[in-house]
């Protein structure tokens, strides 16, 4: 199957490539040569917008391609194109090509990615002689209303906007490049066998077609669940005794009153993937993880350390772990977070957050005001780590940082104590009323009341 893969650049002067014929399907070579000559020739500032589906349909259909342009929801995409120097459009691409897109720019341009929204990049400040890959995810949805693939397609574009927007504003000449992960939709290909056969064999070939659709999907399906990263394991002989993972790692430092980011996730994590951890070690009572980095935000020499304990609390008779802090090394300074207050879970157990940062919430705090981690940021997406008893190569039952009194949970309970209330006091009045011990008779003398009573 194929894929579409829409590129655009900006500001950026080459010699214009021949037209691809008709049905042409660019591959992995064609593809990686294309991105050399773009790399070659132009900035090494690249803004990769990454879609998690796209198909050549859905510009023909929601791109006011039959005359209704002005309903059309790809008005950025098209000024983008319009203004920029220079633009190429690959209407298909192969998988293979597709996937291998961020690896290839990540080895061209020797910077790591890093995953970013519209707001975090206007806090971000580029250099036009220092390579930066900013990768953008879009989300895609099709289902029974073809109306909400049609908004997130437009909320898509906006993005787009805001980021050539604000990558204008700081005046830093960029290659920007729209493509997808998987394709929307899927054309029925007949093989020539089943063309020139009868119209039984071409129900058998659609059949068929249908039935290879479910084994590809599968097979996907099981490649994805595959190729989930495994967790940095540190070992001390031939047995683990730490193991971390997390889906995000990222550190930011406060230069000029902006915040700079950097994603420390693909340097420790993925396949082909094996961090430096000379500096760790492993003992009954504390555990270290060190993780050493270079080009860090302009640090040639950076490190995130880890440190655990564990000891007997007599209180809940039994042992328990803690993190202590979390170190960032760099250049000959430390800069030390604190997190034994918020950070703990028993021995036997892994402790995995859905998140931990030193903001929103922390969970990380300086270890004092004028320590340099008052600089700093970090923050862990999906985080789990265990430092004792580990078994084999696999975490242990996880304690989780959530507490059993979600703030749903008191929602729900504080509403429901309101409706009690409620219901209580509508209760308590109806109770208090009285009948009347007296009524008026129709057909004989009007009672008199007197005003007295």
């Amino acid at each position: 199957m194929e894929k579409v893969h829409y590129s655009f650049a900006s500001r950026t002067p080459q010699a214009k490539q021949p037209p691809l014929a008709a049905g042409h399907i660019v591959e992995q070579q064609q593809m990686a040569t294309y991105l050399d000559k773009t790399l070659n020739s132009g900035p090494r500032n690249v803004v990769l917008f990454l879609q998690d589906k796209m198909s050549v349909e859905d510009f023909t259909l929601y791109g006011g391609a039959f005359g209704n342009k002005q309903d059309s929801v790809f008005p950025n995409l098209e000024s983008a194109l319009r203004s920029s120097s220079y633009s190429m459009v690959l209407p298909a691409v192969s998988w293979q090509a597709s996937d291998t897109v961020i690896g290839h720019l990540r080895e061209r341009l020797e910077t790591s990615p890093l995953y970013m929204d519209p707001d975090t990049l206007s806090q971000l400040t580029l250099n036009a002689s220092s390579p930066a890959l900013l990768v953008f995810r879009l989300p895609y949805y099709i289902g029974s209303d073809l109306m909400s693939a049609k908004e997130v397609l437009s909320g898509n574009d906006e993005v787009v906007g805001q980021v050539v927007s604000v990558m204008k504003s700081q005046s830093v000449p960029y290659t920007a490049i729209y493509t997808a992960l998987r394709p929307s939709r899927g054309a029925p290909s007949l093989s020539m066998e089943a063309a020139l056969s009868g119209g039984r064999s071409l129900l058998q070939a659609r059949g068929s077609y249908r039935d290879r659709e479910r084994e590809q999907e599968r097979q996907r399906k099981m490649k994805e669940k595959a190729g989930v990263y495994a967790p940095v394991d540190f070992k001390e002989g031939e047995s683990s005794c730490i193991l971390l993972w997390a889906k995000g790692l990222s550190v930011s430092i406060l230069r000029s009153g902006r915040w700079e980011l950097h994603d420390l996730t693909p340097s420790t994590f993925g396949e082909g993937v094996s961090p430096k951890l000379h500096g760790s070690s492993c003992g009954k009572s504390k555990a270290r993880l060190a993780l050493n980095y270079e080009n860090v935000l302009g640090y040639s020499n950076f490190k995130l350390i880890f440190a655990l304990s564990q000891r007997h609390y007599s209180v809940s008779a039994r042992r328990w772990f803690t993190l202590d802090t979390v170190e960032l090394e760099y250049n000959g300074t430390k800069a030390t977070f604190n997190g034994s207050r918020n950070i703990y879970a028993p021995a036997e157990y892994s402790y995995r957050c859905e998140c931990v940062s030193s903001f929103r919430w922390p969970q990380l705090v300086p270890h004092s005001s004028k320590d340099p981690a008052s600089q700093w940021r970090v923050t862990f997406d999906n985080f789990q780590i265990q430092g004792f008893n580990v078994s084999g190569s696999k975490f242990s039952y996880a304690s989780d940082c959530a507490g059993f009194f979600s703030p749903g949970i008191w929602m729900g309970l504080m509403t429901s104590v309101l409706m009690v209330l409620v219901l209580t006091y509508g209760l308590h009045m109806i109770m208090q009323l009285r009948t009347m011990d007296r009524f008026d008779d129709p057909k004989g003398p009007a009672i008199s009341v007197p005003q007295t009573e």
